[in-house]
Order: C-alpha cells, then structure tokens, then sequence
C-alpha cells in the first residue's frame, strides 16, 4: 500500500528537481491540474495510470522508487551502448560464405530486393 503522504513528498521532490510548479508538472504528464492539486493535497490517491505518466514522462524517476521510497532519485539513466551492427556485405569470410541479396517481403505483396 502506498504512504500518500511519502508518495506527495517525493513528486514534489520530482518537481522541485524540474523545477515544475503543479500547473506545468500536471500539463507535462498530461493530467488535469485539479488531479495534481487533489493528490497533493491527500484528497485523491494517485492511480496506476498516474503513476505510469510520471514515469513516462521522467526517465530519471524509477517506478519503485515513487511508490515505495526504494531507491533513488534521480535514477541512474543507463545509457546503452550499442555494438555496432554486423555489416551485411562485408568481404570478409564466414566458412566461404557471404550474403548475396537480401529479399524483404511485406504483407501487401510487394518485395524489396538488396544486393551488393
């Protein structure tokens, strides 16, 4: 069960971090600014799809973290790194082997062909 009276400190804590006034934190998770003055205030409970608004929009506030105090804020935003993608038509040799043409076939019928 969620403490409503943490769960109100720590989306101001959220606020004040983004420097947000209620009208704005509310137009930027695309709530109704009286859902924000309500829940503030522990007149509402916020609801799951609130929650999932917050965390949408604020990549830095971890689920677990708003609604339990575990963790915190802000989150460490991991960054993944990509590994860079095998190329296609390289010349270098796979057991003699190497891709010729590549055929994408869509749902409409139609097909696009790749080649080296």
């Amino acid at each position: 069960m969620i403490n409503s009276l943490e769960f109100t400190t720590r989306i101001k804590k959220v606020m004040d971090f983004h420097d947000l006034t209620a009208s704005l934190f509310a137009d930027k998770i695309g709530v109704q600014r009286s859902s924000i003055s309500h829940i503030l205030s522990g007149r509402n409970k916020p609801s799951l799809d609130f929650v999932l608004k917050i965390t949408s929009e604020f990549k830095d506030v971890d689920i677990h973290w708003l609604l339990n105090g575990i963790g915190s804020f802000p989150k460490n935003v991991e960054t993944k790194t990509q590994t860079a993608a095998p190329t296609l038509f390289t010349d270098s040799p796979n057991d003699g082997k190497r891709i010729q043409r590549i055929v994408v076939f869509y749902t409409d019928g139609t097909f696009e062909e790749y080649q080296k």
